[in-house]
């Protein structure tokens, strides 16, 4: 696994930003929330302009 650790930080950030949508589309906005929050947090140096992330930002504030 060591040799592959590059590729878990990505895919961990991904798979909070997958896990916060399913969240939303359950109507479970709490979990949802946090989901979006895990992978807001993991991406934060991110470049502001990535598609991806713009996306995310959207979709977390339209939560309620």
């Amino acid at each position: 696994m060591i040799a592959f650790r590059w590729v878990e930080y990505p895919l961990r950030a991904l798979a909070r930003l997958q896990l916060g949508r399913a969240y939303a589309m359950a109507g479970d906005t709490a979990k949802a929330k946090a989901s979006y929050q895990d992978f807001l947090t993991l991406w934060k140096d991110a470049d502001p302009d990535l598609p991806i992330l713009k996306q995310a930002k959207a979709e977390y504030s339209k939560l309620k």
